[in-house]
Parts: C-alpha cells; sequence; structure tokens
C-alpha cells in the first residue's frame, strides 16, 4: 500500500471515528435528519454511531480495511435517505446554507468512491499476503 493510501486511510478512518462520537456528543442534530417515515430515530442515530466508530477503527487496521471499506460502504447507503431529508428540509438547518445541503448529496458518492479504494488491495500486499499464508 502507498504511502498516500495509508495516510489517507487514517484521515478517512478518523473522520468516521470523529462523526460517531458526534452522533453521541450532539444527538439531536442527527434525528432532525431522519426521515418521518423512519422508526425509533434516537435508536437509529446511536446505531449508525456506533457503525461509524466501529467501522471507522477497523479501517485503521490494514488486516480489516477491505471489510471495514464494503461496511462504509453500506452504511453511506443506509444514511443517504437523512441527507435527502435534510435537503428537502432546510428549515431545520439554519446554520447551514442550501448550497452545502444540496452538496452533500454528491459528496456522499465522493466518500462512496473513498471507502471503495480501501477494498482494493495493492498488488504488493496481495504478494504478501501470499507469501504469509
Amino acid at each position: 500500500m502507498t504511502t498516500f493510501k495509508t495516510a489517507t486511510r487514517f484521515l478517512f478512518g478518523a473522520f468516521f471515528i470523529a462523526a460517531g462520537v458526534n452522533h453521541f456528543i450532539n444527538p439531536g442534530f442527527y434525528t432532525r435528519m431522519m426521515p418521518a417515515y423512519l422508526p425509533w430515530h434516537a435508536e437509529l442515530v446511536a446505531i449508525s454511531g456506533v457503525a461509524e466508530v466501529v467501522l471507522g477503527a477497523m479501517l485503521l487496521v490494514p488486516r480489516f480495511q477491505v471489510v471495514a471499506g464494503w461496511g462504509l460502504i453500506a452504511l453511506l447507503f443506509a444514511v443517504f435517505p437523512a441527507n435527502v431529508n435534510m435537503t428537502m428540509h432546510p428549515e431545520l438547518y439554519p446554520t447551514i446554507s442550501q448550497t452545502a445541503l444540496w452538496l452533500r448529496l454528491p459528496f456522499q458518492a465522493l466518500l462512496i468512491a473513498w471507502a471503495y479504494w480501501y477494498t482494493k488491495r495493492s498488488q504488493r500486499s496481495a504478494v504478501l499476503n501470499r507469501r504469509l499464508s
């Protein structure tokens, strides 16, 4: 794995750990994002917070990065309706511009692509893993 990919893996993992912890520091922000058709808002916020912390931490461990990458992709798809709901109800977020709310939607695709990058091991890693097996 390249130094750049390793550095960004730590950055990405830390981002998700921090975001997950924030679910418990500021749960009201996240419960407001939840679409009305979903039940158990507080519980889903807590579950997604735990998932972000666990998957972010797993990403920091090379052995688990592929599983973490796929888990983060699933999580990002799962929370996408909340991001859409946030965009559809900007009045709930007066401190965030409508432009920023709309930019969150394509930004999700970028995060998914970034997580996907970690599901692919480098050729060098694959060779080393075969030698160690």
